[in-house]
């Protein structure tokens, strides 16, 4: 019977491993004051549900987002960086959220809406 539990439990564990995905995206993020745009991008996709661990690169703007499967996507990371103000890959930023960034992370342009 304890065989069978240890059996279980490594069945269960490995297959939990399995289900996570990383994923590299492009953002706006560098600016004059990068650490400020780091902190927060950072600071939310933590607490975005399925996200395990993140980090952006400052040099690069490339944002290493590690997350469960089951839980998210990667269109979904992408959709939440936009609503934090950034671009993300090919994923426009929002500008409203945008115009709310300090204004070291405001260097966007955006077309004038017909």
């Amino acid at each position: 019977m304890r065989k069978l539990i240890i059996v279980l439990f490594s069945i269960l564990t490995v297959n939990a491993w399995a289900q996570k995905e990383t994923v590299k995206i492009l953002t706006s993020a560098p600016c004059v004051d990068m650490l400020c745009c780091k902190e927060k991008i950072e600071e939310e996709m933590q607490f975005t549900r399925g996200v395990t661990a993140v980090d952006l690169e400052i040099e690069t703007g490339i944002l290493t987002v590690t997350f469960k499967s089951k839980k998210t996507d990667a269109d979904k990371l992408r959709k939440v960086i936009s609503l934090l103000g950034y671009n993300a890959d090919d994923v426009k930023a929002n500008k409203k959220a945008h115009d709310n960034l300090p204004s070291c992370c405001q260097h966007l342009e955006f077309k004038e809406e017909d």
